[in-house]
């Protein structure tokens, strides 16, 4: 039952079609007092008396008329207010001085092939990987979020082969830190007025997953072991990694991403209420 009385946080929003051919907003809020989830729903017409920004993730806000469905366990929405407004994500400044700290990182590899390919990747793709979040839900969810995941894990990449100097190559390791997710800029959208983020209509008609993306951008350019690490990063094909890291007879290479990965997803600044 959805308690009118509690501050809501909006973690997930997102607008589809129903079978009638309306449009339907589907919320996902956290109740800040005991973390209790809300699964919302709205109508057109609900949709039409509030602004996008509204439902922006890490909003505040209260269920001012509601009603509870017990046979789908979601909750008829018919109006919100915000309480409280969730910052947007990274301002500019803090995108281009983290941009230019990993374009600058990238001019230090020693492999000239391997440098070329980042930069040019980077250079071409520039402002989709300033503003890209890194989810929709887990972590990073919000403008630059993909940016920020990925200084996170450029940074930790170096402190990892610092202390493992003679077992990993200290660009592969970087490269792929930096470039593990790239292919998010292609598979999620995010409205840079309401801070919206959904999915791109067109990536999974082409493309499995991101990581998919990167896996074969890396084998058709040369660069099979970053692949590989790319291909394992998420650890457990239930997870939606490529090759699962319980299998037997892997190199140690392949498993250092997925740890790096794992340490900016769960210590990162992992959602926009912690900017």
């Amino acid at each position: 039952m959805p308690d009118l009385n509690a501050i809501y946080e909006v973690i997930t929003f997102s607008i589809g079609d129903t079978k009638a051919g309306s449009k339907m907003g589907k919320l996902l809020a956290k109740n800040t007092e005991d973390g209790t989830t809300l699964n919302c729903i709205m109508w057109e017409e609900t949709l039409k008396r509030h602004e996008d920004w509204m439902f922006r993730s890490g909003n505040k806000i209260k269920l001012i008329h509601a009603t509870y469905n017990e046979k789908y366990n979601n909750c008829l929405v018919n109006d919100i207010d915000v309480v409280e407004e969730a910052k947007f994500g990274l301002d500019e400044n803090e995108q281009t001085k983290m941009f230019n700290e990993i374009c600058e990182r990238v001019t230090k590899f020693e492999d000239e092939k391997l440098k070329k390919f980042i930069a040019n990747m980077l250079a071409e793709h520039a402002e989709e990987f300033k503003t890209m979040p890194a989810a929709k839900l887990m972590h990073h969810n919000y403008l630059g979020g993909l940016l920020e995941h990925s200084h996170e894990c450029m940074t930790i990449a170096d402190k990892v082969v610092d202390m493992f100097p003679k077992k990993l190559n200290r660009d592969e390791v970087v490269a792929a830190s930096i470039i593990h997710d790239f292919g998010k800029i292609f598979e999620y959208t995010i409205n840079k007025e309401s801070g919206i983020i959904d999915y791109a209509e067109d990536f999974y008609t082409t493309w499995i997953s991101h990581s998919q993306w990167g896996f074969t951008n890396c084998m058709v350019n040369g660069f099979p072991r970053i692949a590989k690490m790319i291909a394992a990063h998420h650890g457990r094909t239930d997870w939606g990694s490529m090759i699962d890291l319980n299998e037997k007879n892997l190199e140690s290479y392949v498993y250092v991403l997925h740890h790096i990965d794992d340490l900016s997803a769960k210590f990162g600044k992992t959602s926009v209420s912690e900017l």
